[in-house]
């Protein structure tokens, strides 16, 4: 049978209380009976010495071993926790009051009878019990003389067999009704405050559980699990409290994720949606004129021949833009393009590209130039996504600037790197449409109309290649006035 924490919290805790109570019942007995033996031994300390001084045969030193037996005989009557030994000066017993085959042992133990005799402020001193050899006892003695020389000890045991006997029935029931008394009511108490305490504490875990449970439970859609964090401390030292704190994190890093994921794929579905109008335009306008074409060939001239198959091309190729793009973005987007950096003067790549663009400039009259002529600038890049990026840009610059306009490339040497910036003269792009410039399939209200489609995915394109070149494509612009897009290349090491 499996146990929940609050099961096992309990059974161990059960479990050290009564290892707790028993060590703590044993050590109370041990010194209720020290202090018990110490008292009743201060009590009786000169017991033996009085018997000695008060008794002629052991007064006088001459010793009738009957009579003695006698006199012992007479005091145990009189006084029955107590039994009489009388000793040589080696320890030997020569008498006692006990009965036939009672006493066990030859000899008593002189060193504890020194020991109280000497030091008789130490209690409880234990000596020799003559009839059990395998216990100690505590008693009184006193030495025996004649002429002054030492004779033998009176030993006197207190509490004796018969008294033991006794005393230990009479204790074991009282201990047996108060230690089950106490026992029951002491562990009625404990279950009663255990469960309450264990309750209020593995209360907080047990939200976490349920909480963890319906998370679960809705495949870890937030939306339809209910779940609500729940307010755990984080400065607490509390384990609880800090798993609590971990699993609010985690959920919210889940429930962040999952939005972007959803963001995403709405995006992509809207992406979808337009591209394939996109397209459908180009595919339609080359499918009608082939088939028109196709069908009057023979009352076609010549020239309308040649204008429809133009139109045609332009149309394919316009076709093939679009897909090439969209496989580009989405190639980028992967993380499967290779980055291959290296260091070059920038400037050389920058007059390569306004090159490609200088005769569309003069057909527009648009003044295409570069500022300031800085031949030394390295830079630490990939130089076929750099030109792809600047050539989006220049075209874009000159499709968006008006004849009489210019457009201008500077290079100017930054503390962390090299900027690059291009900037044209242009319509401008709205304030609100800045921050969405960027987005795939969008295109700004004021965008130039030419003959080519532009599905809006250029600039999303230089995005992510500048990001892989370890760079960051900003703009700015002012409505009217003109746009510039800029970013700092890293310089080598």
């Amino acid at each position: 049978m499996k146990l929940c924490f609050y099961q096992r919290l309990s059974l161990a805790t059960i479990s050290v209380f009564l290892l707790i109570t028993s060590i703590f019942l044993w050590w109370s007995d041990k010194m209720q009976a020290t202090i018990s033996h110490q008292a009743e031994q201060q009590l009786h300390l000169n017991l033996a010495k009085h018997l000695v001084e008060d008794n002629p045969l052991l007064k006088e030193g001459v010793f009738d071993y009957q009579a003695l037996s006698n006199l012992f005989h007479t005091l145990m009557v009189m006084g029955p926790n107590f039994e009489f030994y009388y000793l040589d000066h080696l320890g030997n017993i020569l008498t006692d009051n006990a009965k036939p085959g009672k006493v066990k042992l030859t000899r008593i133990d002189l060193a504890p009878i020194k020991q109280l005799m000497n030091f008789p402020k130490s209690l409880p001193v234990y000596g020799s019990d003559p009839k059990n050899p395998e216990k100690q006892k505590i008693f009184s003695v006193a030495p025996v003389f004649k002429n002054q020389a030492l004779q033998g000890y009176l030993y006197v045991i207190l509490g004796g067999e018969q008294y033991d006997t006794i005393v230990s029935k009479l204790s074991h029931d009282r201990n047996f009704a108060q230690y089950t008394l106490l026992g029951v009511s002491t562990l009625i108490l404990f279950l009663v405050l255990m469960v309450v305490l264990f309750a209020w504490l593995t209360k907080p875990m047990k939200k976490l559980t349920l909480a963890m449970e319906s998370v679960r439970a809705a495949d870890y859609d937030l939306t339809r699990s209910g779940y609500s964090p729940m307010p755990w401390n984080r400065d607490s030292i509390d384990e609880v409290q800090k798993l609590g704190c971990a699993f609010n994190d985690m959920v919210a890093h889940i429930q962040g994720q999952f939005e972007v994921l959803q963001e995403l794929d709405n995006r992509r579905r809207t992406l979808l949606t337009d591209l394939s109008h996109d397209l459908r335009t180009p595919l339609a306008n080359l499918q009608g004129y082939i088939e028109t074409l196709a069908l009057n060939q023979q009352s076609l001239s010549d020239e309308d021949k040649a204008r429809f198959i133009q139109i045609s091309l332009n149309n394919a190729q316009n076709l093939k833009q679009l897909i090439d793009q969209i496989f580009e973005l989405a190639y980028i987007e992967s993380g499967q393009v290779k980055v291959n950096k290296e260091t070059f003067p920038v400037a050389e790549l920058i007059h390569d590209v306004v090159a490609k663009f200088t005769l569309k400039a003069q057909d527009k009259a648009i003044q295409l130039s570069v500022s300031p002529d800085s031949k030394n600038a390295m830079v630490s890049a990939d130089i076929g996504k750099l030109e792809r990026v600047l050539t989006n840009l220049i075209e874009n610059a000159i499709r968006h600037t008006p004849g009489g306009g210019h457009v201008t490339l500077s290079i100017q040497p930054q503390a962390d790197g090299i900027a690059i910036s291009v900037a044209d003269s242009g319509v401008g792009i709205p304030e609100t449409e800045l921050n969405a410039i960027f987005d795939a399939r969008y295109q700004a209200s004021n965008s130039q109309k030419d003959r080519s489609i532009h599905a809006g995915l250029g600039l999303a394109i230089c995005k992510k290649l500048m990001e892989l070149n370890s760079a960051t494509l900003q703009v700015s612009s002012v409505l009217g006035k003109g746009t510039c897009f800029s970013f700092v290349l890293p310089v080598p090491d």
